[in-house]
């Protein structure tokens, strides 16, 4: 009997271990994601993480350019580049070929060719690292540029989590941090609200509530017809521009499905999203008529 009760005991305080465990995966898990956020190329050719007090900022087109804006520790560029089915190794191979001060490193399971260079700009030495790598079809050019004998861990880690996505490959929808690509496309979509009411009414437009009415107006008197898509994603981009200068918690995301990326408005509360690309095109779509005021009100 004190053998049975003692087993007891034993499993009791195995099962409790197992779960102290469990949770602190769950909790490292937790950590990471706090740290990190997640990047899904235009296309989705490819996805990174990369720390999560890092932004996007504009670069020359086909690159994508990330730093932390305040506190700087270095600029970090990604560019990709696609070919036939073992173009990302090629490419490496080609690297430490026809570079002399390039040297084969291996970065989490990315093998890459590596070299450097430095310079100095106003007074200031900085190093320039460069790493070509690539998986499958695609390679990848990334450079870190830092103060001289700054470390390079930050681009070793959002290399190390570089990952090609297969053509004809179903992936899981997945909301990541707003791009730059749907921030142009948020901006093109309210610049053009914004400047045909102000041409076609000759009134103010300051994206707030009592705008929604001079909307109605503009859309009802430029008899804008059901094939004129842009100008109806641009009234539902423009609705959501004025519920979250309106409503506290509301953040801009991209959501990328399969071939369709977009952005959305996620209520950070919640974990709600309105989807602005279908708020108003989906009812111009089934035939029915358009009702601005109608629509932000559906909203609350």
């Amino acid at each position: 009997m004190d053998k049975f009760i003692l087993f007891c005991i034993r499993f009791v305080l195995s099962l409790r271990e197992i779960a102290e465990m469990v949770g602190t995966v769950f909790a490292k898990i937790s950590l990471y994601m706090e740290q990190s956020k997640k990047f899904i190329s235009p296309g989705a050719w490819f996805s990174m993480t990369y720390p999560a007090d890092w932004n996007e900022f504009e670069d020359g087109e086909g690159s994508f350019l990330f730093y932390n804006p305040t506190e700087w520790t270095g600029n970090f560029r990604i560019s990709a580049f696609k070919g036939n089915a073992t173009y990302g190794k090629d490419s490496v191979k080609q690297e430490l070929r026809e570079n002399s001060s390039a040297i084969p490193v291996r970065i989490g399971r990315m093998e890459c060719a590596y070299s450097k260079e430095m310079f100095e700009e106003e007074g200031a030495y900085y190093t320039s690292h460069l790493w070509i790598t690539g998986a499958d079809e695609v390679a990848f050019e990334c450079s870190f540029t830092v103060k001289k004998g700054e470390p390079v861990a930050e681009a070793e880690k959002i290399i190390a989590s570089l990952e090609t996505r297969k053509d004809g490959v179903k992936y899981p929808a997945e909301i990541i941090p707003v791009r730059l690509s749907e921030i142009y496309q948020i901006n093109e979509a309210y610049e053009w609200v914004d400047t045909t009411i102000k041409e076609l009414l000759k009134k103010d437009f300051q994206g707030a509530e009592e705008d929604i009415a001079k909307m109605q107006q503009m859309m009802e008197e430029s008899n804008i017809g059901p094939k004129k898509k842009d100008a109806w994603l641009a009234f539902g981009i423009a609705l959501c521009v004025i519920f979250a200068n309106e409503v506290d918690g509301m953040e801009w995301r991209t959501l990328v499905d399969g071939n369709r990326e977009a952005p959305i408005l996620l209520n950070t509360s919640t974990g709600e999203w309105i989807d602005p690309m279908k708020l108003v095109w989906s009812k111009v779509k089934a035939g029915g008529k358009v009702n601005l005021p109608e629509i932000y009100s559906s909203l609350f």
